[in-house]
């Protein structure tokens, strides 16, 4: 399993992401970086071992403009492999995200009006460049679609593999920031169905969080507030076998 950090952007810096309420948002303080800027956020992530970064643009998902020049800027100065959710809706916005220096794009249930986009990005830019972020309040998916919001986790993932997604992520925003743990029973469900990998996202509190979700075959963690409090370390990583 792989342990991607994340970066929150809102209103051009790095916040610290609280349950998805986005207007309590404020900027983040990271015992990695002394600074809430992006670029210098992402550099602390470099620093600490990581090759990968999952960023999301809340401008761009709150219809605000894209940061594409941040993209840009972080992949020159880090090198990081970076999967960006961006509000992408549109096949002009993810290809021009795709220009923008990010290896993959991440299309969030949040901002989809139709499933049929899916199929428009994965044949426009092949399935290796295109991750679905099921986006989950309180255990249901989000979306302004009525179709994505009126089905389970497990049958959404199960829509989605018959599309040739092979890689979504679950990302829980009612546990995000909190450090209350992750919903493993879910988890083991989708996995048992489906085929796809999964990667995690929110409530995780330490290594011990880590270690389950790769013992239930997680490929990714997606990990944010245990990193910026201290609560897990490079060397913890390590000895894992998940840095």
């Amino acid at each position: 399993m792989k342990v991607i950090p994340v970066l929150d952007v809102l209103n051009g810096v790095a916040v610290h992401a609280i349950r998805g309420k986005r207007r309590e948002y404020r900027p983040l303080k990271s015992v990695l970086s002394t600074s809430a800027e992006p670029l210098d956020v992402a550099l602390a992530f470099k620093s600490f071992g990581f090759n990968a970064l999952y960023l999301a643009d809340l401008d761009a998902i709150l219809e605000k403009p894209a940061n594409f020049a941040l993209y840009k800027q972080i992949k020159a100065k880090t090198g990081l492999d970076l999967m960006v959710d961006a509000g992408i809706n549109d096949i002009k916005k993810a290809r021009k995200v795709l220009e923008a220096g990010v290896s993959k794009i991440v299309i969030g249930t949040e901002t989809l009006n139709s499933l049929a986009f899916v199929s428009q990005a994965i044949k426009s830019f092949g399935k290796d460049q295109v991750i679905v972020s099921i986006d989950l309040m309180e255990g249901k998916p989000m979306g302004i679609s009525e179709t994505i919001k009126s089905m389970d986790v497990a049958s959404l993932v199960k829509t989605l593999e018959k599309m040739s997604v092979n890689r979504i992520i679950i990302l829980d925003l009612t546990r995000v920031g909190t450090q209350c743990g992750v919903n493993l029973t879910m988890l083991r469900d989708v996995l048992e169905k489906t085929k796809v990998e999964v990667l995690a996202g929110g409530g995780i509190r330490g290594i011990e969080d880590l270690e389950d979700l790769k013992n239930i075959g997680v490929v990714g963690s997606l990990t944010a507030t245990a990193l910026h409090k201290g609560k897990i370390t490079a060397d913890e990583l390590k000895s894992a076998g998940l840095l």
